[in-house]
């Protein structure tokens, strides 16, 4: 895992990738589509957006969200499983 300054926050690559990141509050997740739309069901997930357009496989989790250990961890491991999808 590597950080890098990215969407006004930081973010975490994972192998060169991103993978999450804290934007303000709120978590940032790359998430594998189709479950991208599954987690947007869940309460504090929104799309993440910065031009008005949802961005793809992104979403922003509020802070009670993650607020424990395992929902971090869940969180994170979303965010790796997309990226190790996207390393070849």
């Amino acid at each position: 895992m590597t950080e890098k300054k990215m969407f006004g926050g930081l973010s975490f690559l994972y192998r060169g990738k991103m993978s999450v990141g804290i934007v303000k509050d709120d978590l940032c997740v790359r998430v594998l589509a189709p479950d991208d739309q599954i987690e947007l069901q869940k309460e504090g997930v929104r799309p993440m957006d910065f031009t008005g357009k949802p961005m793809k496989e992104m979403v922003f989790v509020a802070p009670e969200g993650f607020a424990t250990e395992p929902e971090l961890a869940y969180y994170v491991n979303l965010g790796i499983a997309h990226a190790e999808s996207k390393v070849k």
